[in-house]
Order: structure tokens, then sequence, then C-alpha cells
């Protein structure tokens, strides 16, 4: 569906009798758009955003966000839905095209990610070629690359089943990638998928199993995984998925695209939110001290950065949170985890957040990256893998953001302006004659 004129505004320069009507677009849902693509050529100005806060880069059918009324949307389902009634592979579907899969399109999609999960055996090399004590995902930005070294058979964007099977490979390639970039890290035998466990199933596999004894699946944690890989897999035009699509308008091969995102999202400022709340709590050291903290994030004068509450985009409760809350009361309770100082402090974080003032008039509520720090930590997952578990998830997104953008007649590369601000034009001088 395309976006509809829906009116026009006029903008007229003060000073001039220049002046141009702009469409005004409408989606499904949200608010209007001034479409200035004319703008430039009818009036010699440029817009200035910084961040893109106010821009719509494309259209797209896939993810919708209303921050104020905490509304996420994946293909028109609203989120709750999908985390409580669906699962990660279903949902992967759905944001790959478009619509819920009957059982024999499901069949079909779970055979598809599951013949892939495998890697080709000379990509091992690549570890170890690695640092032991490298970034988990440093090495994800590097391997995710280098797939397309060894998976060149299907780089033709323009060939709809070379897309298919490339989006097939990295759903599937991704979680083996992240489980052996920890195993590597780790110095443990690197673990081969199982293609009789479910997508999460596998994952923990991947990461928790050893040669030496059986690993035994617990259906609580491998729900709370599949929740969180659900919440994570897309969230609209953020700057990994910006970069995603930005790498693709120039008509890179979609490992390199992947990689790009992935490079975006090492970020502390993007995916590395919730290893951010831990390293806050353990600096906070213990409940004690607490009220001590919350007074300097209050203080307009302290530098001290409250990490895990609010959000750029929710202006109201982060739908993803509500869910992450129940899930990780769950996996806290399953574990008989009682005595952990970290998640003891987030626990009265939390409690603090929901009943003080302070936060709550500022709209400050934990957020998605709060809980699932909590659980991941909880599940014995070090912090070094929580960006790299939010890369398995977003690859999803990322894939279909780049399908949508190859298939958008309407979409060329990607060449944002500029406001130039250094010096005017000036005449070169000889070093001799330089004060």
């Amino acid at each position: 569906m395309s976006s509809k004129a829906t009116g026009s505004i006029t903008v007229t320069m003060e000073g001039s009798n220049k002046s141009a009507k702009l469409p005004l677009l409408g989606g499904t849902l949200g608010p209007q758009v001034a479409d200035i693509r004319k703008l430039y050529g009818e009036l010699g100005i440029f817009t200035y955003d910084p961040g893109y806060g106010a821009t719509a880069s494309c259209e797209s059918t896939i993810t919708y966000i209303d921050g104020d009324e905490g509304v996420l949307l994946y293909r028109g389902y609203p989120i709750e839905q999908l985390a409580e009634q669906s699962s990660f592979l279903e949902v992967a579907y759905l944001l790959l095209n478009g619509e819920l899969p009957n059982k024999a399109q499901y069949a079909e999609f779970d055979k598809g990610v599951t013949r892939h999960t495998m890697l080709h055996e000379q990509l091992r090399r690549f570890f170890e070629g690695f640092r032991r004590d490298a970034h988990p995902m440093a090495v994800m930005c590097g391997v995710v690359g280098a797939m397309a070294a060894f998976y060149h058979d299907n780089l033709d964007i323009n060939d709809p089943e070379q897309r298919r099977i490339a989006a097939f490979r990295l759903i599937a390639k991704v979680p083996t990638i992240a489980a052996w970039a920890y195993k590597y890290s780790v110095g443990q035998p690197l673990v081969y998928p199982r293609n009789d466990l479910s997508y999460a199933e596998n994952f923990l596999y991947m990461l928790n199993g050893v040669p030496a004894e059986p690993w035994v699946n617990n259906p609580i944690l491998s729900r709370a995984m599949d929740r969180i890989l659900i919440l994570h897999a897309d969230h609209e035009q953020n700057a990994s998925t910006s970069t995603v699509r930005l790498a693709g308008s120039t008509g890179a091969n979609p490992f390199a695209c992947i990689a790009a995102g992935i490079a975006a999202l090492w970020g502390p400022a993007h995916g590395g939110a919730n290893e951010a709340v831990l390293k806050m709590l353990a600096e906070i050291g213990s409940p004690e001290n607490i009220p001590q903290f919350i007074s300097e994030v209050k203080d307009k004068n302290s530098h001290t950065k409250l990490m895990g509450f609010g959000h750029r985009v929710y202006k109201n409760f982060d739908p993803r949170a509500k869910i992450m809350k129940e899930t990780c009361h769950e996996v806290l309770a399953e574990l008989g985890i009682k005595d952990e100082p970290l998640l003891d402090m987030a626990m009265e974080m939390e409690r603090i957040a929901l009943s003080d003032d302070y936060f709550i008039s500022r709209k400050l509520y934990p957020n998605v990256d709060f809980y699932s720090g909590i659980i991941l930590k909880a599940m014995g997952i070090p912090t070094s893998m929580f960006t790299v578990l939010f890369a398995v998830a977003r690859t999803v997104g990322w894939v279909s953001q780049w399908k949508e953008l190859i298939e958008d007649p309407s979409q060329r590369i990607g060449r944002p302006r500029q406001i130039y601000t250094g010096a005017p034009a000036r005449d070169f001088v000889a070093m001799d004659k330089r004060g």
C-alpha cells in the first residue's frame, strides 16, 4: 500500500516572492508528511534535520510505532499478541512476507531456515584468525561480511529467488555465527546446530552445549529467548536499520548490508543499552546505595546517567518492556535466583521507578533494555554477548527492510545533504609565503 496525497502546504521564502507547494502525504497510520523532494529545485533550499528525527526516508509496510501511545505493530499485529501467541520463526515469516503463514507455508519456511543453519566448514578458520579475547561483535562484523565470499552463488539482488535464499541463509546462519563467536571467546569447542530443535532452543544449545555432557532444554528459558528475539526483531527506521537501507541503496550484496547493520548496532547508544544497564548497577554497588544514586540522577548539576529507563521514541511505557517484565520474573522464579546483588538492585530500581513521582512525571519507565539485561544475566550469558543476541534477533528485520528497499521502485541511492560551515573559497598560497 502506497502513501496517498492528503492535501498540500505552501512554503514561502521571506524576503522574496518565491514559494513552493508541497504535497502532504498520509500513510495507513501516523502523522501527515510533507513531500520536500521538489523543495530544492523550486526554492533552492535544503532542509536541516540532524539525526533525521523529523524526516521520513522511505515508505514501509513492515513496522509501525506510536511513541506517545506506546504502540508497536509488526505488519499491523500488536507486539503483545505476537509475543504471547506466536513464535520467532512465525514472526520472521510475517516480517518477510507481510502475512502470517498457514500450516503449509510455515512448514516450508521452517524447513528452509533449518536446512541452512550449518556454516561452510572453511568459515571455521575465520574464527581462528581473531584474537582469543576479541569482542564477539567484532567477530560478527567480520564473519557475516565474509559470507559473501562463501555464498556468492546468490548475490544477484535483482533475482527474487536469490534474495529469498540469501534471506534464509542470513536468518539461519547468524545464530550459528553468534554462538561460535562466544564459544571461541571462552575456549570451548564450537557446537554444530541441531535441526530437531526450535530456533530459540537451537541457539541456546549452541551457546551452552558441550560435547562432554548432554544438553537439557529448559522450556521456560527457551520461551524467554524466543520472546527476546520477537521483541527485538524490528523497530522501524532506527540507526542500524537505516544503515542497512543506506548500504542497500548502493546495490551492495545482502551480507555486506547486514554486516553494516551489525556495525551500527555495536554502538553503546543503540544495541549496547542493556549492557550499560548492568554496568550502571555494578557501579551502584549495593541496594543501600540506590537512594544516593537516585538523588544524583535528580540533581541537574550531576552527570550521573540513568540507563534502562525511558526511550527516545516511546513517550509512554515501552510495550516491549511490559512483556519483558513478565518474562523476567518468570525466568528468575524458574532459576530460583534470590540473592544475586545485581538482580536485587535491578528489582529495587524497578520498584522505585514505578512509584517515585520524579520517574512517573517524566515517564521514565523501565524499558526493554532494562529487563532484557536482567534476563540474560540470570541465564548466565555474559554482557559481551548482549549486543550479539540483539543482532541475532534484528537480522530478520534488517533482511525484511533490505528486501523491501530492493523491491521499491521509488528508492534511489541514499545521499543526504549538509550545511557547509567550513572556509569560503580561497586561493592556494605557496609554503614560503604562508605566515
